[in-house]
C-alpha cells in the first residue's frame, strides 16, 4: 500500500495517480494544500510541492519525475509489455524528453497558470496569494494550450502513441495535464482532431476513472471532461 500526498487538480499528482493505476498498485490518497505550508509536510518535502509518495522502507519520494523513476525501478520489469518506460535507451530518451516537456514546459506555460488562477486561488488566503483570477495570465495560458495541443496532434498523427507504438509515461503526463484544464473547459478540442482522438483513447482507460469521478464544489466540470465520446 502506497500513500500519495496530492491535490486532486495538481497535474503532477494526476500523472502519478495514472501511473500507479496502470500498474494496479494500491494507493491511499491524502489531500495536501501546499500553499498552507504545513510543517509536517515540509518535513516530507521541503520544496513544498505535490506529489510525494510514501513507500514502506523508503524515505519520502518527492516530485513526479522521481516517483516515476522509482515506480519503473520497482515495478517496471515485472510489467512486461505494459511497462511504461521502454527498455531500449533510444526509446527511454524519447519518453523522458516528452515527459519533461509536459511536466515542465506545459506545466509552466499552461496547466499551472490555469489551475492556480481558477482553482487554487479560490482556497488561498490573501496572504498566500488568493483572490480573483488574473485575466491576463489566463489569456496567455489559453493561447499556450493551443500551441501544445497542436504539438500533441502532430505526435499523434505520426505515431500510435505520443512516444512510439505503446502507451508510456509520455502519454500519461500529457493526459494528466490536459485533464486538469479540461475540467475547466479550457482545451479547444475542436481545433485538432488527432489530439482529441488520442486523448479519448487514453481517457477511456480504467486508470482514468478515479480522476473523472472527482468534482470540485462550486466549479462544475465541463461537458468534455466527463463525456468519453466528446
Amino acid at each position: 500500500m502506497y500513500t500519495l500526498y496530492h491535490h486532486p487538480f495538481c497535474p503532477h499528482s494526476r500523472f502519478i495517480r495514472l501511473v500507479l493505476g496502470e500498474y494496479g498498485l494500491d494507493l491511499r490518497l491524502v489531500e495536501e494544500r501546499v500553499w498552507e505550508r504545513r510543517e509536517a509536510y515540509l518535513a516530507l518535502n521541503p520544496a513544498a510541492n505535490t506529489p510525494v509518495l510514501i513507500a514502506e522502507g523508503f524515505p519520502p519520494i518527492p516530485g513526479a519525475p522521481v516517483i516515476a523513476e522509482y515506480v519503473d525501478e520497482t515495478h517496471g520489469l515485472d510489467a512486461g509489455e505494459r511497462r511504461l518506460l521502454p527498455t531500449s535507451s533510444a526509446e527511454r530518451v524519447e519518453v523522458r524528453r516528452l515527459m519533461a516537456w509536459f511536466n515542465e514546459k506545459f506545466f509552466e506555460e499552461a496547466s499551472n497558470p490555469l489551475v492556480t488562477e481558477r482553482i487554487y486561488k479560490r482556497f488561498m488566503s490573501e496572504d498566500n496569494g488568493g483572490g480573483p483570477p488574473a485575466p491576463d495570465i489566463m489569456r496567455a495560458a489559453k493561447v499556450n494550450v493551443r500551441y501544445h495541443l497542436n504539438y500533441i496532434g502532430w505526435l499523434a498523427k505520426t505515431r500510435n502513441y505520443l512516444a512510439g507504438d505503446r502507451l508510456t509515461y509520455a502519454d500519461l503526463a500529457a493526459a494528466a495535464h490536459l485533464s486538469a484544464i479540461d475540467y475547466l473547459g479550457d482545451v479547444p478540442w475542436s481545433e485538432d482532431d488527432a489530439a482529441k482522438s488520442w486523448y479519448a483513447r487514453v481517457k477511456s482507460r480504467p486508470s482514468f476513472r478515479p480522476l473523472l469521478s472527482e468534482w470540485l464544489a462550486g466549479v462544475p466540470a465541463s461537458r468534455t471532461y466527463v463525456d468519453l465520446d466528446f
